[in-house]
């Protein structure tokens, strides 16, 4: 975003930081931190150990873009500052509180509402054509996508601080924010840091139901459910599926038990409260979805990035875990499904839901049909 015709007003550099985050607060953010265009302290280090180690999975775009997301100057050699600004998206209600029922899915809070990606970047582009029009200088805006560390980075601004799981905390908004950056040429004074509130707490590490914590501030990702659900392409390993439950986009465990959201309020944006076809929709019907059906349902959703086939993948599972035997029928409907993952899932759906001996009966029938390897070990597969 170049500046062409904007004249630079005679302003100090801290009033001009005191008009950008007065600005960015009218524009719906919640949170506005400052910081140089710098690595941020132990950021290189953590992130190259996290991907020696392989816990990013399938995440290969990690590993690729490491050198631009590890440095802010390696992105873009220009920048003199980060601007990191915050949207809160705290549920009106603890997801721990009230679990949906078995038959019901579970979608993260997160992903409840309008797709984020859109909603904070339209914001971002509004403060930073501002800027560019007020000050001049250059701006690129940033939203999860890029290569980025926008959790050290708010941390450095001092928005908040990288808890045991991770991810962001802040006194004021606990674990629930969304967060975008605006990189640009002028020189702004750097906000102080936070500092690590964890304490003693290790509430986040005890409660994630796979054990994806390696240890405090570590995770690995192919444990996670959010992982396992959202950026994991294939079938999903044996060792998680029950304890996924019926979750099938997501999971908050670990972010709704932080007790700094004792301190969250309630998110003010509309985009973000949750559209009555994202929360506690039936398992059956869900099943049911057509790519056609799946989009059309999930629109301005970021579910719909994942695709119909992982999600009713997910969906599957949370049948299996479900033990209502009225959803037999849904299972069966998709064992001949034209997805691998689709038709793998049924297998072991059914094979959590029927007695054990007609499941026999139907994996020996179904098992001389299947001609994909994966989904014929669900048939096959000796427990």
């Amino acid at each position: 975003m170049p500046n062409s015709t904007s004249k630079t007003l005679p302003e100090t550099p801290a009033e001009r930081q005191r008009a950008i985050r007065e600005n960015a607060l009218g524009q719906g953010f919640d949170a506005v931190g400052f910081a140089r265009a710098l690595s941020p302290p132990g950021a290189v280090e953590g992130l190259q150990g996290f991907l020696a180690a392989g816990h990013h999975g399938a995440m290969d775009w990690m590993e690729t873009t490491a050198a631009r997301r590890g440095d802010p100057t390696t992105l873009w050699p220009e920048a003199k500052s980060v601007i990191t600004l915050a949207m809160n998206y705290a549920p009106a209600r603890n997801p721990l509180d009230a679990p949906e029922a078995a038959n019901r899915g579970a979608i993260s809070v997160y992903a409840q509402g309008e797709d984020y990606h859109e909603v904070v970047k339209k914001k971002l582009k509004h403060v930073a054509r501002w800027i560019v029009q007020r000050y001049g200088g250059d701006v690129k805006v940033f939203v999860d996508t890029a290569p980025v560390m926008e959790k050290p980075l708010a941390q450095m601004s001092g928005l908040g601080w990288q808890g045991k799981h991770t991810n962001l905390v802040s006194r004021e908004f606990g674990s629930w924010l969304f967060l975008g950056s605006i990189f640009t040429t002028l020189e702004l004074p750097a906000d102080e840091p936070s500092g690590d509130h964890c304490g003693q707490c290790r509430a986040c590490l005890d409660i994630c139901p796979t054990q994806a914590f390696t240890g405090p501030y570590k995770i690995d990702a192919r444990r996670c459910i959010s992982y396992l659900t959202i950026e994991n392409k294939d079938h999903i390993a044996r060792e998680f599926r029950e304890a996924i439950g019926n979750r099938i986009y997501g999971c908050d465990d670990c972010l709704a038990v932080c007790p700094w959201n004792k301190f969250a309020k309630d998110s003010r944006e509309a985009a973000f409260a949750p559209r009555e076809t994202l929360v506690g929709q039936n398992l059956a019907e869900l099943a049911e979805l057509d790519d056609a059906g799946f989009r059309a349902r999930f629109s301005k959703s970021p579910v719909k990035r994942i695709g119909r086939d992982r999600f009713v993948r997910n969906v599957m599972i949370a049948i299996g875990n479900s033990g209502d035997a009225a959803l037999i029928a849904t299972a069966e409907n998709l064992v001949g499904d034209a997805s691998p993952l689709v038709r793998a899932m049924a297998a072991w759906a059914l094979r959590r839901l029927l007695p054990a001996d007609n499941f026999a009966a139907r994996a020996h029938v179904q098992a001389a049909h299947e001609t994909d390897p994966d989904v014929l070990a669900e048939w096959t597969y000796l427990s």
